[in-house]
């Protein structure tokens, strides 16, 4: 092979890759999208394909951890509840200073419908605490609470 066409593929790879790849921030924006959209389409698999084994959660009933939450979030879809859909915004992603932890702070728009078919819409606060091992980003810990009424005047 002559050297500049050999030289001109390497080229060429080396930019398809250094542009395919945005960086950890937007790998972070993806993987909160990707979860979410797993979250909205109560793909229970997927979903809980996202947290480290050990991850802990603050619900507003109180902390507990994957094997609870698994069985919690089981039992609601096997009586009918559904996420019905969900919207990510006001998102801001934040890296520890060796990059191998990212906190994802944002609002979830959810409407949820419950096993007695009712469907409401609500705003909730959530957290997520990401950890890169060697098996890729992890969720090991979420906040999640009610978005607080608005303040009376």
């Amino acid at each position: 092979m002559h050297k500049a066409t050999l030289f001109s593929l390497i080229l060429v790879c080396f930019g398809a890759s250094a542009t395919s790849h945005a960086g950890p921030r937007a790998d972070i924006r993806q993987l909160e999208t990707d979860f979410n959209a797993a979250y909205a389409a109560n793909d229970f698999d997927k979903y809980f394909g996202f947290y480290a084994d050990d991850a802990i959660f603050w619900f507003p009933e109180g902390r507990t951890d994957v094997p609870k939450y698994k069985k919690e979030w089981s039992e609601f879809l096997k009586s009918g509840g559904a996420i019905k859909a969900g919207s990510l915004a006001d998102l801001h992603i934040h890296f520890s200073p060796k990059g191998d932890t990212a906190v994802a702070s944002y609002v979830l728009h959810l409407t949820t419908q419950e096993a007695n078919k009712t469907v409401h819409t609500e705003d909730h606060q959530e957290t997520d605490v990401w950890f890169k091992g060697m098996d890729g980003w992890k969720i090991a810990h979420v906040h999640y609470s009610d978005v607080p009424p608005p303040a009376k005047p």
